[in-house]
């Protein structure tokens, strides 16, 4: 089993780019896990952004929900896997399930048992959406409590973590 390696941060705090820099210490090809939705331009742009970031080692996986199926496949012969980002795959799980908490919770869930059974690192970006004011609406509110649940049982299941804060990363175990 190969170790999970878990990064969160706030928006725009640098979590993604010291995420690719763990994983580009490896050797080989890398795989970047994406499962962003394009559904606008601004989405499309940061997307962009992303993949030119990214140097030619790098290797594309696009799932938007079925991570757990998927990655078992994919990741062989990759030096390392980056899932960027957890938040965007929940939001994915969380109107699949029309807003359901305990489908998105079980699909983490089998997600984290496959992950250790995974021979490639493994990290894992996720947005820090708890240090913020509590949002007006209910399902804003659902979805922010979901995050802080998935983001404690990635953290807890991960050999290592850490918080980028202001692009200073800080280990948390």
């Amino acid at each position: 089993m190969a170790k999970m390696i878990y990064v969160t941060g706030g928006s725009r705090s640098g979590k993604s780019s010291y995420a690719q820099q763990l994983a580009e210490r490896h050797a080989g090809n890398l795989l970047y896990i994406a499962p962003a939705r394009v559904d606008d331009d601004e989405m499309l742009a940061r997307i962009e952004l992303h993949q030119q970031a990214r140097g030619e080692r790098w290797r594309l996986l696009e799932e938007q929900l079925w991570l757990s199926d998927r990655l078992p496949d994919a990741g062989p012969g990759h030096g390392a896997l980056l899932l960027d980002c957890v938040t965007l795959w929940i939001t994915n799980l969380f109107f699949h399930f029309e807003e359901k908490q305990g489908p998105v919770l079980a699909e983490v869930d089998r997600f984290i048992e496959m992950a250790w059974q995974l021979e490639e690192p493994l990290y894992l970006v996720s947005n820090e959406l708890g240090s913020g004011i509590v949002p007006e609406n209910r399902m804003a509110r659902k979805f922010r409590d979901l995050a802080g649940i998935v983001n404690q049982r990635l953290a807890a299941a991960a050999d290592e973590a850490w918080m980028v804060v202001s692009g200073l990363p800080v280990k948390l175990k």
